[in-house]
This record gives structure tokens, C-alpha cells and sequence, in this order.
């Protein structure tokens, strides 16, 4: 296998002849791990250290799917990562510190996999939070439903995804079964990326596409439902359709990161509604004239979804308030007019109610 193999194609080669001129050559990271990845280069699989990064940006250390500029080895030194080529799109989420630096779960990723699992009740909150990270990384989102042996109402269940997921294809397999497999195979593209918690069927939908056991899998705790990690860690592998394809670990926990066009893109039904709000600020709570506000109440809109967009709202900019003093204050600006606009409204509410 060759760089040809992972994506590289000739605008990389465009972008990279600086890079030649001072005797480096391309290559993709297809496993990262702390001081060392597992690259493949113009010649093949090579070991590389990676140096640490000059700060303690996370976007500046390596990561499955990132292209760099690599040395080639020597007699004396070993093939050294010298630079990271500029990503074309990202996977990134709240650190799980709770820092403000955000984790990079894939890089140059083209196609976004979200994938649910039927034999589990539905949780729309984790799906809208990992279709605002899939949007916001530059790549397609495509909603997988997996285990679809194992649903009792699979088009109920098809509906509900679809309402959370609006813009996306949604596609219902069951691996085990190879049922849909070739709808999935035909809606991915370019370097997919697998993205889920333990147990809804990453690994076993990623063995389908691969066409052989490459993956781990195992069975669901019996004592509570939830999957076991059986991915440890990040990994690229080329399709025999063409492409490749990058399993990652179950996400426990979705912290989203200044995912504004993400949060657009996956709630596009109440940002479309809110422009014929009468208050161009409005913050669809108790505001007159709030077009999301009336279509909750028709029914048209889900209380529900309204409640995880604003939630996701508050979280994202309280975490891009953590890194920016300035929008830090402009948030307890905003909240101190929101209280102020609240009481206004409930004050008016009911003396009109005792007119």
C-alpha cells in the first residue's frame, strides 16, 4: 500500500512541491499514538516519530487521517513527521478535560457516519450532538441505523431519526444479516469515518465494508444493554470499493466545540423559521411574535427539539467563552437582557390575564 491507496491524488501533489524541494515526501497517518505513528509513504508502511508540538494546541499533534510532510529515514535517525499538512476538514469535539481545546477524532475525512443502533431505544440528543460535529467538520453526514433484525418497528424508527436528521440520508442495515450493505457501500465516499457510542455496530458495519474481519467486535454487557469499547484506538484502512475507511472508538460523552454552522445545518428547520421571527435577536423563549415559538405550539416543530437546540446553543457558546474573554462578557451581557426581557414578558402575560 501506498499513499495512492490512502487518498492522495494530484492537487495534494500541487500543494506539497514546497515541501519536495526540501527533500520531504508525503505520507498519511493511519494509526497515532504518543511520540509515534504509523504512517504509509510513497514506498509503504514506515514507524515515525512525531515530535511534540511547539505549543499545546491539540490540532498541532497528528492524528488518523492527517497527511505531514515526512524525512525519510537514515542510516543513523529514524523517519521523523516533520509538519502537518493543512486539513481540508476535521472531526473535532470538547475535550474531555473540559478545557477549552478541543480533540480531533479524525482529519481529512470526507464522508461522516453516524451510526445508531436499532436494538437500542433512540436517543435524538446524542444524534443532533454528533450531526452538529459531523456538519461542522466539512465532511457529509450519513445517519446508519444498524441492527435492523433486532427492531421490532423499523419504520417508526426510520421516522424518528429522519425528524432529527434533516438534510441527511438516513439508511437502515443489519450487518449481520447484509441487509442494505449495498445502499451504505454506494452513499459513502472518499475517507468515511465511523462515529458512535460502544455497541451500536461500528466495527461489524466497518467489517461489511471491508469485506473480512479486520475489526474487533463483541456483544453488548447482558447486565445493562451497553456496548463494550472493543476498538482502542484509531485506525485507517483502505476499502476494496475504493476509499478508506477509519474506525474509532465508542464516544462516551459529545461535547460539542464552536460548532455554530453545525448547529445551523442540524437544527435547518428552526434556524429557517426563526428569520420570520418579528425580533431579528429573538431567543425563541417567550418573545411575541416568534415564528418557532408558534410552530411548537401547532405541533409542527417538537417541544423536544427546540429544548436540545437551545441547550446546544448555551453549551457551545459557553465553551467558545472559556477560550475569549470578550465573548465571555458579552454572554453575562446577554444573560442579564435575557432575564430582564423574561420578566418583561411574564409581567405583561399576566396583567393581560387579569384584564
Amino acid at each position: 500500500m501506498t499513499v495512492a491507496d490512502f487518498g492522495w491524488d494530484t492537487n495534494l501533489e500541487k500543494s506539497f512541491a514546497g515541501h519536495r524541494a526540501h527533500g520531504l515526501v508525503p505520507a498519511r497517518v493511519v494509526r497515532a499514538e504518543r511520540g509515534h505513528c504509523d504512517v504509509v509513504a510513497e514506498t509503504g508502511p514506515v514507524r515515525a516519530a512525531a515530535s511534540p508540538p511547539s505549543t499545546a494546541a491539540e490540532s498541532l499533534t497528528p492524528c488518523t487521517g492527517d497527511w505531514v510532510a515526512l524525512r525519510p529515514s537514515t542510516r543513523i535517525d529514524a523517519a521523523t513527521i516533520v509538519e502537518i499538512v493543512p486539513r481540508r476538514t476535521a472531526v473535532v469535539r470538547a475535550s474531555a478535560a473540559g478545557t477549552s481545546r478541543g480533540q480531533v477524532l479524525a482529519a481529512n475525512v470526507d464522508t461522516v457516519v453516524v451510526v445508531v443502533s436499532l436494538a437500542d431505544p433512540i436517543k435524538p440528543g446524542r444524534i443532533e450532538r454528533i450531526l452538529a460535529l459531523a456538519w461542522e467538520s466539512g465532511g457529509t453526514p450519513v445517519v446508519v441505523l444498524t441492527k435492523a433484525d433486532r427492531c421490532a418497528d423499523v419504520p417508526q424508527a426510520l421516522d424518528e431519526v429522519s425528524g432529527v436528521a434533516p438534510g441527511v440520508q438516513v439508511l437502515v442495515t443489519s450487518a449481520t444479516r447484509g441487509d442494505g450493505m449495498d445502499i451504505v457501500v454506494g452513499a459513502l465516499a472518499g475517507t468515511v469515518v465511523l462515529l458512535g457510542p460502544s455497541g451500536v455496530g461500528k466495527s461489524t458495519l466497518g467489517n461489511c465494508l471491508l469485506g473480512e474481519n479486520r475489526l474487533a467486535t463483541g456483544a453488548a454487557r447482558s447486565s445493562d444493554g451497553k456496548g463494550r469499547h472493543t476498538t482502542a484506538w484509531r485506525e485507517l484502512l483502505p476499502l476494496p470499493t475504493g476509499g478508506v475507511l477509519l474506525d474509532t472508538p465508542g464516544l462516551r460523552g459529545v461535547g460539542v466545540l464552536r460548532v455554530d454552522e453545525g448547529l445551523d445545518q442540524t437544527f435547518s428547520e428552526i434556524v429557517e423559521l426563526a428569520g420570520d421571527c418579528r425580533f431579528t435577536d429573538c431567543a425563541h423563549t417567550v418573545e411575541p411574535g416568534c415564528a418557532v415559538l408558534t410552530a411548537v405550539d401547532s405541533g409542527e416543530i417538537p417541544q423536544r427539539r427546540l429544548d436540545s437546540y437551545r441547550r446546544l446553543l448555551r453549551e457551545n457558546a459557553y465553551v467558545a467563552s472559556r477560550s475569549d474573554a470578550r465573548l465571555r462578557a458579552e454572554r453575562e451581557r446577554h444573560n442579564k437582557k435575557e432575564i430582564a426581557r423574561m420578566r418583561r414578558a411574564i409581567k405583561q402575560r399576566s396583567g393581560n390575564r387579569h384584564r
